[in-house]
């Protein structure tokens, strides 16, 4: 295995549920690094606060997958037939993995449709989780009228399963450092999951306590380690990126 290590508003009609999405992503600063490039592949640092694709309202084409096509001036070239076949949520910053050509896009798709990439988390929970790990159950399921959240749901909602590692204990206030590892990939899974057993992520605007979402200024969420194959040699790749919040 080759080891690659990096340094560090919307309304809903409750009558008829359709959904009027006016929000528009406020401006990011930050860029994307480039952690790794060959023929194939990017694997890149996504910044938080940067949409992984340009939204549907015009005001949003400002993304990863803009940049990247585009270029940033100064920073990066551009990679004309770049592709995403996954994605990381607006506040979500690290690892991501890009396509270069169609053959290699096609083939990371398979590998995410397969799930045979696994991904991993770091994240800052509010308060102290009593059990070092475990693994959080609870089906999740879209809530038509609190778009675009989603729910926890019982009867109509789709397996989720997440594992956790607590990484380190904080005070003053007390919070906790966890990996998290998704072993299913649904919707907004770590921020419901953390929220649903009492310990919110940090600067979550959707899922949160009282006081949570103002304990960070940004969404304390990071993709810190992938591990795939690579889509031409065939190695088994891991990548590492360490959160800076």
């Amino acid at each position: 295995m080759i080891n690659l290590m990096a340094g560090p508003t919307s309304h809903t009609s409750s009558e008829s549920h359709m959904i009027i999405d006016d929000f528009v992503a406020p401006r990011c600063d930050g860029f994307i690094e480039i952690l790794y490039q060959d023929d194939d592949i990017l694997l890149i640092n996504k910044p938080s606060g940067l949409l992984s694709l340009s939204g549907k309202n015009p005001l949003n084409w400002d993304s990863v997958h803009h940049r990247l096509v585009n270029g940033q001036k100064g920073l990066t070239t551009a990679f004309a037939e770049a592709k995403l076949p996954h994605r990381l949520d607006l506040g979500t910053s690290g690892i991501m993995i890009v396509g270069l050509n169609a053959i290699a896009s096609k083939h990371l798709n398979r590998q995410f449709q397969a799930r045979t990439i696994q991904k991993r988390y770091v994240a800052m929970l509010e308060g102290c989780l009593a059990v070092s790990e475990g693994q959080i159950t609870a089906p999740i399921a879209k809530d038509k009228l609190l778009f675009p959240r989603v729910k926890i749901c019982q009867s109509t909602g789709k397996a989720a399963v997440t594992e956790y590692k607590v990484l380190e204990k904080l005070h003053s206030p007390n919070r906790t450092l966890v990996q998290f590892t998704p072993i299913t990939g649904r919707t907004h899974q770590l921020r419901i999951h953390s929220q649903f057993i009492g310990h919110p992520i940090l600067g979550c605007d959707l899922y949160k306590s009282a006081q949570s979402e103002h304990m960070a200024g940004r969404l304390q969420l990071h993709a810190s380690d992938l591990y795939f194959e690579h889509p031409s040699s065939g190695e088994r790749i891991h990548i590492n990126c360490p959160h800076s919040f």
